[in-house]
């Protein structure tokens, strides 16, 4: 087959396994679309959403946002992190949280950062989402109130989250609504 009869699709898959990349992403759509116009000329000329979807529906696997590349590189770490039945759960919730934004702010992984924040913030919605909730108990709507405002303090200083949180456990209302923080330690 020659170069003229090829459609774009076929030069796109062509290029792409020439390029040789187990995926593709922004850049990687950039330098295919460049590579076609230069061995095809401007006639070739496609849009990166065009080569994205070609390269998609042929299988390829495709991440065109910074965003989703770290949601796919970290999926594993994101899953499951807003199980938060009891505050107990909560406090391991935002333990693990914190642990995941200090390990990639320390790996200058800024948009890994904002993705725990938005999980962060996700989870303060569903906790505020579950204490307005009138057919929940009174009980679990007090505790998913002190659950959200737990999420609100990290997200505000999560420097001084967990001093904060020591000071609020050991507090009479704290107590009083929640029983006092060291029972179980007694028990």
């Amino acid at each position: 087959m020659n170069k003229v009869a090829k459609t774009k699709k076929e030069l796109i898959l062509d290029a792409a396994r020439r390029l040789g990349a187990s995926r593709f992403t922004a850049a990687e759509i950039e330098q295919l679309r460049r590579r076609i116009i230069a061995d095809h000329g401007t006639e070739a000329k496609t849009g990166a959403d065009y080569i994205a979807d070609v390269l998609k529906a042929a299988g390829w696997k495709v991440v065109q946002s910074q965003q989703e590349e770290v949601e796919e590189q970290f999926e594993e770490e994101f899953e499951e992190l807003l199980h938060f039945r009891t505050l107990e759960d909560a406090e391991v919730c935002l333990t693990r949280l914190d642990e995941l934004m200090r390990r990639f702010r320390a790996h200058k992984e800024p948009t890994a950062v904002e993705r725990v924040l938005e999980i962060a913030r996700l989870g303060k919605r569903r906790a505020e989402m579950i204490a307005r909730n009138t057919k929940v108990t009174p009980a679990k709507r007090a505790e998913k109130t002190e659950i959200s405002n737990w999420f609100r303090v990290w997200l505000e200083a999560p420097d001084a989250f967990f001093d904060w949180l020591d000071v609020r456990k050991k507090s009479p209302e704290y107590a009083e609504r929640f029983g006092r923080a060291d029972e179980a330690l007694e028990a």
